[in-house]
């Protein structure tokens, strides 16, 4: 019989402290010592899951005390309040108490206890175990214990990237920091929580490399770490955390892959990210390194000063801000240049000569970029983007197959053009009647 979570099928008693004390031979477990006491251990556990109201549990538990003190030194006896621990019971998927499993040679793989509740029974079942342990152990079947622990430090290099948090340095690091969080609590004997680990390591060092730093993964030990744990009201592994500056801390409920980690870390750098630069095309180390670091480059080429004069060169400026910053999560690269000023490029994009304003996004990679063909307006670029981003547009390789020579020029001041100065010419010596007699 069980005493179900959330039923009243139980006689309910006003006593909530635990069954078992420190006099027993029962060892009182917990998630602070759980890892330490049973998935580290050589020896052979029975584990009791219970809840103190439950009559049930009330029964059981002189047999089970008595059960551990004939198995004293030979099998371990423990018990959890699974009603005060619930995260363990929850990862062991107790729904009802008591529940007995069996930690044998594969920690990871606990069976359940099917048995009597009489001491009697709960001895035979244990030695039972113990002895085809022993027997495994003879035929050299067991490769011993798997200890959590181990396990998160093995390939070490794998995990470089992700930062081990403690009670101790939490706040330092994620609270007062100006950088995005994703936190992972996990247990060390948690099975999901082991599946998901070289895929949070995998993740953590792309999204370094993508993000710049500015999106870190970590992970925190709660078994260890109670105080975050209970900050943050954990009750299940693995569970993932983001922090934000200013924010209160968000769940992640996405998939456990390295691509849904990295895809949600990204979104969560362009949301807090500035919206990036726009650059004046002044020389080919600005062109390059713009397009080599973007899967895009969008490049503009504005009126000629003279035609547009300061005022109409900034409307255009601004609408190419306007639309970086629409389109800041697909982190492509922003460029912009004046008509004549870099011809030999606009030839390979197929502008010049007239149609200023206009516009090209460039695949550096493989050498191919898509022309605006709509208005030059935030309406117009928009479907431009719009298209480009979901795969569609047509598009033409690169005249050359290769970036032309850029010519360096100095940057825009910001003002006014100003025609060029020609030279005075003396009509002095021009007898202008004669002229005028001559063409009549």
């Amino acid at each position: 019989l069980l005493c179900f979570l959330g039923t009243v099928s139980c006689t309910l008693f006003l006593a909530v402290n635990g069954l078992y004390s420190a006099s027993d031979d029962v060892i009182e477990l917990t998630p602070t010592n759980f890892n330490k006491e049973v998935i580290q251990s050589e020896s052979l556990w029975l584990v009791e899951f219970y809840a103190p109201w439950c009559g049930h549990c009330q029964r059981l538990t002189p047999e089970w005390k008595k059960a551990a003190t004939a198995l004293k030194g030979v099998v371990k006896v423990g018990a959890v309040d699974a009603d005060k621990h619930q995260s363990l019971g929850g990862q062991y998927g107790v729904r009802g108490f008591p529940t007995i499993k069996i930690f044998g040679a594969n920690k990871n793989k606990a069976e359940d206890y099917q048995g009597g509740r009489t001491s009697d029974a709960i001895v035979e079942a244990a030695l039972s175990a113990l002895r085809s342990l022993v027997k495994d152990r003879l035929s050299g079947r067991s490769g011993g214990y798997s200890s959590g622990k181990q396990s998160r430090e093995s390939g070490g290099a794998d995990k470089k990237d992700v930062t081990e948090l403690t009670d101790d340095s939490f706040d330092k690091n994620v609270i007062n920091s100006d950088d995005v969080w994703m936190v992972e609590f996990y247990a060390p004997w948690c099975g999901h929580c082991k599946n998901l680990e070289p895929e949070w390591a995998a993740a953590a060092t792309e999204v370094k490399e993508q993000t710049k730093g500015k999106v870190k993964l970590a992970a925190v030990d709660a078994t260890v770490n109670q105080m975050l744990a209970s900050r943050y009201g954990i009750r299940g592994f693995p569970t993932i955390k983001i922090f934000q500056k200013g924010e209160d801390p968000v769940d992640y409920d996405g998939g456990r892959t390295r691509s849904d980690i990295v895809a949600r870390a990204l979104d969560l750098f362009s949301d807090n990210a500035p919206p990036p630069e726009l650059l004046e095309i002044i020389n080919e180390d600005v062109l390059k390194s713009t397009c080599d670091a973007h899967q895009l480059c969008i490049i503009s080429v504005l009126p000629h000063i003279l035609d547009t004069g300061a005022s109409g060169r900034n409307s255009y400026l601004d609408v190419m801000l306007k639309m970086a910053e629409k389109y800041k999560k697909k982190m492509w690269g922003w460029l912009w240049t004046e008509a004549g000023a870099q011809s030999d490029l606009e030839s390979s994009l197929g502008i010049g000569g007239f149609g200023y304003p206009a516009m090209a996004a460039v695949n550096a990679r493989k050498m191919k970029f898509a022309l605006l063909k709509g208005s030059f307006s935030e309406q117009g670029i928009n479907e431009f983007l719009r298209e480009l981003s979901v795969g569609r547009g047509s598009t033409a390789p690169v005249g050359g197959g290769a970036f032309p020579k850029i010519h360096a020029v100095e940057p825009w001041d910001g003002k006014d053009g100003e025609l060029p100065v020609e030279d005075d010419i003396d009509l002095s010596d021009v007898d202008l009647d004669d002229w005028d007699k001559d063409e009549l």
